[in-house]
């Protein structure tokens, strides 16, 4: 990322092969993200969803520009959220919850697809392309590629308003603790934040796990090659 760059944790090669990734992640998967939001509530009844500009990949409608460049910095942010209505659900709290979740799904989806990528190429890439140049840093793209959509997937996963994972902690709380909630959630976000900032949560640990057992998984179809 670029203040790993500018702090000199990375050379210039690999920082911008990071930045490479981020990119093609906030202009190709974040509205893939948010688009699962919306698909999955119009499915459910909210179909509202429609007529504001969210049933769609354009990442015009869909990138946040702090959050972007908050990808790019550290490695992770946002895009603009889906306004979803939920009294158009049957059941509200339920329909918010899947609704949110398609969202980090989404991130996984792109995880695995990543992931099968980079298997294939370990596989199928031909020497010359392996010992070239660029040979490492297309692993190396693919690798932070699938990294990068996992934190996502996993920071957004975390049961604090108003990241999704918040969303389906609530399907299963009583309507006044969710009213509380919401009531702090600026706080508590912001608390996130900072404990995200300076590496608190064990967010790494879960990544790691999650990173591996993806990449053994889309191994599996080129076991016999």
């Amino acid at each position: 990322m670029l203040l790993s760059l500018l702090s000199g944790n990375l050379d210039f090669a690999t920082a911008l092969v990071d930045i490479f990734a981020s990119l093609v992640v906030i202009f190709l998967v974040m509205p893939f993200h948010e688009w699962a939001h919306a698909f999955v509530a119009y499915k459910l009844g909210d179909t509202s969803i429609k007529y504001r500009k969210r049933l769609t990949l354009n990442p015009i409608e869909h990138i946040d520009p702090v959050g972007a460049l908050l990808i790019i910095l550290i490695g992770f942010g946002w895009a603009k959220p889906v306004p979803i209505n939920d009294r158009n659900f049957k059941n509200p709290k339920v329909g918010m919850g899947i609704s949110a979740l398609a969202g980090p799904a989404a991130n996984l989806v792109a995880a695995i697809l990543g992931g099968l990528i980079l298997n294939a190429l370990y596989v199928f890439a031909p020497d010359f392309i392996i010992t070239s140049v660029i040979g490492p840093y297309i692993f190396m793209f693919f690798g932070y590629y699938v990294l990068l959509n996992i934190c996502l997937a996993v920071f957004n996963l975390i049961p604090i308003p108003p990241l999704d994972g918040s969303k389906v902690l609530f399907m299963f709380l009583p309507d006044k603790w969710v009213y509380t909630f919401y009531r702090y959630e600026n706080i508590f976000f912001g608390i996130i934040i900072v404990l995200v900032w300076f590496n608190i949560l064990p967010l790494g640990i879960i990544e790691n796990a999650l990173t591996e057992f993806i990449m053994w998984l889309t191994s599996l179809p080129f076991i016999a090659f």
